[in-house]
């Protein structure tokens, strides 16, 4: 079993959650360049779960005009733009939404980046499962997706963008939970034009208790990657 420590940053600026992950990132780095094979279970891995505020953010691979807005509204919206370092494309981020930070070394679990995103997306359809929603992947598409069967209708609920050096990862998912969907009105999600977005609130009706909908995703995350989670820390400590 493998030890990880699960943070909860709460509600966080998004600009000071990719400072703090950089430090994170590095550190396990460095730690990973340094330390004896025999005491890799002392590595730094790592779990963060957090909200921001309204922000959009773009990929090193996307394009721009995916954001269909002005500076001035994104003023007006109270929303802030980033041009970050993960991959994908343009993606929301609000009040409501479960953002995912895992910043481990995917040597020292044994797999690959392509398999790290496939266990991405199992831990989230495994939390959605408890609301009785069957999600799924969608060929060609990161994410997670619903009734993917029928195109006309296909919905995602979860968006992935990680970046990775030396197999050390960071950035993450966002879990559409409690999100304003609204905001997603002024971007081409993830690049897609023909593609809707959903939450969990809108599919099942009713507000989402996001307390209990966090310790039900960490639980998925540790039965997924085997984690040992070793220890806890939340905003309140």
């Amino acid at each position: 079993m493998n030890n990880i420590t699960y943070t909860d940053w709460g509600l966080i600026e998004y600009k000071k959650a990719w400072d703090d992950q950089k430090v994170i990132f590095n550190k396990l780095m460095d730690q990973k360049l340094h330390i004896d094979k025999d005491k890799q279970d002392t590595l730094l891995n790592n779990l963060i779960f957090c909200e921001h505020p309204h922000v959009y953010t773009l990929g090193k691979s996307g394009q721009q005009n995916n954001l269909l807005i002005s500076n001035d509204f994104l003023t007006k919206i109270n929303a802030t733009y980033y041009e970050i370092d993960r991959g994908g494309d343009i993606t929301y981020h609000g009040p409501g939404q479960l953002v995912g930070y895992p910043i481990i070394d995917l040597e020292y679990f044994g797999i690959s980046l392509k398999r790290y995103i496939e266990m991405i997306e199992e831990a989230i359809i495994r939390t959605l499962r408890h609301y009785d929603i069957e999600a799924e992947r969608l060929e060609g598409a990161t994410g997670v997706w619903i009734d993917t069967a029928y195109p006309e209708k296909t919905r995602k609920i979860c968006a992935i963008g990680v970046k990775a050096s030396r197999f050390v990862t960071m950035h993450g998912f966002a879990f559409n939970v409690n999100t304003d969907l609204d905001y997603f009105n002024h971007i081409n999600p993830c690049g897609f034009v023909d593609k809707g977005v959903t939450s969990l609130r809108k599919e099942k009706g009713y507000k989402i208790d996001f307390e209990e909908l966090k310790a039900l995703c960490a639980n998925s995350f540790a039965k997924v990657f085997d984690f040992k989670y070793h220890s806890f820390f939340t905003k309140n400590d």
